[in-house]
């Protein structure tokens, strides 16, 4: 709470969104709050920040979390409407920062709409001849599936609490040991529900390292997947059965606009849901206190894998019991994105690839996290963990990173020794054509929102040198 008084928040478009969803005029919610409607009004126009004492008196009045209602919009905010509309399509238009900054602050809910209908828009610009030669007679979505799933999962905070206390539930009845943990989740699986597990030859399951043949039910696993993968295999298989219920409900409540966002949602909460088993919450948040975020250590104790791990540690959201707010990113070597979580401060572009100047899709040991300590041309600083995958675990080279605001720095081991105040930090941007970070030499594109200032008498240190104004 100490850290909100820090700063003026004008917060006055969600608490008429609040109010709006409560059903209640400004008269009724000033009276309930104890103040005057004219002083209501002042907040809800921006004229007032919210104060200390004003957030407390909501929190206890309406039973909201501070955490989320102070939170920034996960979607159509100041940066993602700034991205939407650098587009081509409308970058003539050159609408000024200080109009997209009102829209983004006092309209939240048209800057949402807007980034739907261009996330809708980016979709058909990248399947116009799928969505064409559909031949089945079914709808076109209008938002592809891994687009919706990401809304949805960003919506939710990436914590889904009923799966979660199902999960911590069953954990409660097994070994700690994931060596234990995996012989009695099999035995579970056979004695409760008559599903055997086996462990086939690469060559029976050809490109598939699982698959469960009804017929039989029977779990066959592949011998290329690692202990970490084979135990993460059968915790789906019996969350798929044990917590059926709560994925369900919780599908339902996210309302999936098509069959396969359906599936895609099904399948996901029931990984989150093994995540859950194989992590359980409370026991997994301390041991990431307790040891500082080792990586590497908890890794290990859980026998998880580096991707599984940096999952859960961006799931810790249960409120009252919160872990750090990590961000999190999947990348290749050419830095490209094939997965992320935002978190609360994801720091790049929603749309494309993230700053070259960001090291983390150079790591290449599987057991060494390689820290970064980065900031935004806004001033913000974060602190980023890196560590590679090993080349079992992927195809080609990526890399799992994992990212916060440097002021958690202190809970974590990796950061001993950076000096997250003073210490000199690489300055990225959101992404080359959305920054104006002048002299940057490793500069791919210049920014959309500048005109290039070229001369043939003159080569800058940064290519692609702009206009100031």
């Amino acid at each position: 709470m100490a850290e909100l008084t820090d700063r003026k928040l004008y917060l006055g478009p969600k608490l008429r969104v609040l109010r709006r969803e409560l059903g209640l005029n400004q008269t009724q919610m000033a009276e309930e709050l104890g103040v005057s409607p004219s002083y209501l009004n002042h907040l809800e126009r921006n004229q007032r920040p919210l104060t200390a004492q004003m957030l407390l008196r909501l929190a206890n009045t309406y039973d909201i979390d501070i955490r989320d209602f102070t939170a920034q919009a996960q979607e159509g905010g100041p940066g993602e409407l700034s991205e939407i509309l650098s587009d081509a399509l409308v970058r003539d238009i050159g609408i000024a920062r200080d109009e997209v900054l009102e829209v983004a602050e006092n309209y939240p809910g048209v800057s949402e709409a807007i980034a739907r209908f261009y996330r809708a828009l980016s979709d058909l610009r990248r399947m116009p001849g799928e969505a064409l030669a559909r031949g089945d007679g079914g709808p076109v979505p209008l938002v592809a599936p891994v687009d919706w799933l990401r809304e949805m999962i960003a919506r939710a905070g990436n914590h889904f609490a009923e799966i979660d206390a199902g999960a911590e539930a069953i954990a409660a009845t097994l070994p700690d040991d994931p060596l234990l943990l995996q012989a009695e989740l099999r035995t579970r699986l056979k004695d409760r529900h008559g599903m055997a597990c086996q462990v086939v030859r690469g060559d029976v399951l050809a490109d598939r390292l699982r698959h469960y043949d009804m017929h039989r039910r029977r779990v066959m696993l592949s011998e290329r997947l690692r202990p970490s993968g084979r135990l993460f295999a059968i915790a789906y298989h019996l969350c798929a059965q044990e917590l059926a219920d709560a994925i369900t409900a919780q599908i339902a409540r996210a309302a999936p606009p098509d069959e396969d966002s359906r599936r895609l949602a099904s399948m996901a909460l029931t990984n989150y849901a093994a995540a859950a088993l194989i992590m359980p919450y409370d026991r997994f948040r301390q041991a990431a206190e307790q040891s500082r975020h080792d990586l590497p250590l908890l890794r290990d104790r859980f026998g998880v894998s580096t991707e599984q791990l940096a999952h859960r540690l961006t799931s810790l959201n249960r409120t009252g019991a919160r872990g750090i707010p990590f961000f999190m990113a999947k990348v290749d070597r050419a830095g490209i994105v094939s997965k992320r979580f935002d978190g609360e401060a994801w720091p790049f572009a929603r749309y494309g690839g993230t700053c070259p100047r960001w090291d983390a899709h150079g790591a290449q040991e599987a057991d060494r996290v390689a820290p970064q300590l980065i900031e935004t041309l806004d001033g913000k600083r974060f602190l980023t963990l890196a560590i590679g995958l090993s080349p079992g675990a992927a195809r080609g080279r990526s890399v799992i990173a994992l990212g916060c605001e440097a002021k958690h720095a202190g809970r974590i081991a990796h950061a001993d020794g950076i000096d997250v105040d003073r210490g000199e930090a690489t300055g990225i941007g959101p992404t080359c054509p959305l920054c104006e970070r002048r002299a940057c030499p490793d500069r791919a594109l210049p920014p959309v929102t500048r005109a290039l200032d070229l001369h043939s008498y003159e080569r800058t240190v940064a290519p692609f040198p702009f206009r100031r104004v």
